[in-house]
């Protein structure tokens, strides 16, 4: 037999599944840090439009991270500087993050020693950036105990890394670079690359000269003119495809 439905305990479920996403969203919005509420972190500059989601991942160092204006660095993002919290660093930054820079749900920045992410570059979720690495060359002593190598790691401006890529130390990454998801980058990438695999190697290349080698396979994403309405949208979403080769005939026409 079917059970008898319990209507008050469900409106007393449904009713506290509110309150919980309520207050849940209350935290999240009082918890997220920005340049007019920094709670008790102190940033060596944060820029106007800049927010680092609740909640926060491991952060320290502050004094010696820069991040610019209208950055979005998502929920449980680490970002550190120096190889512990309380050193003095000196007086220049460690950490710097250009103008706005997404950093995705996860990922981590460690910065032990100079990292430098340029403007407009958007991180997929759990994408790992170091500058250190264990060294091993004590075959006698636990690697962990070992004095790490440090290597300054550089991000251009506009670059796209995919999700759970990890930047290793002495990375020189180029201007407008894909990195494919997965990806484990060292060494130097040019400028107008794409790189994929581990350890990543140039997959596609673009020059003044001879383009994008090899060619794109698919016609680049055309734009949508400006003051296209929602419902212009929704009507062009309506039409069959006779019809849509109608429209396009009668646009190169004039």
């Amino acid at each position: 037999m079917p059970k008898r439905k319990n209507t008050f305990s469900s409106r007393r479920r449904r009713a506290a599944q509110r309150a919980v996403h309520a207050v849940w969203a209350w935290a999240q919005r009082t918890g997220s840090v920005t340049a007019e509420h920094p709670a008790h972190f102190r940033f060596g500059a944060m820029g106007t439009g800049t927010r680092l989601a609740f909640p926060l991942g491991t952060v320290f160092g502050e004094p010696w991270i820069r991040l610019g204006a209208h950055c979005i660095i998502g929920e449980r993002v680490t970002l550190t500087a120096g190889l512990m919290p309380d050193l003095d660093l000196g007086p220049d930054p460690i950490l710097c993050i250009g103008d706005g820079v997404v950093l995705g749900r996860g990922s981590h920045v460690i910065a032990d020693t100079s990292v430098t992410i340029g403007s407009d570059c958007y991180f997929g979720p759990y994408v790992y950036v170091t500058s250190t690495n264990h060294s091993y060359d004590d075959p006698h002593e636990p690697i962990g105990r070992q004095w790490p190598r440090m290597e300054p790691v550089e991000i251009g401006p506009g670059c796209w890394i995919g999700t759970g890529a990890v930047i290793l130390p002495g990375a020189r990454i180029g201007r407008n670079v894909v990195v494919a998801a997965g990806a484990v980058v060292r060494g130097t990438v040019p400028d107008h690359a794409v790189v994929a695999g581990a350890p990543a190697r140039v997959v596609r290349r673009w020059t003044p000269g001879d383009g994008w080698q090899p060619p794109l396979r698919t016609p680049a994403p055309v734009p949508l003119p400006e003051g296209v309405t929602p419902g212009q949208l929704r009507a062009l979403a309506g039409l069959d495809e006779e019809a849509a080769e109608h429209l396009a005939r009668l646009d190169a026409d004039g």
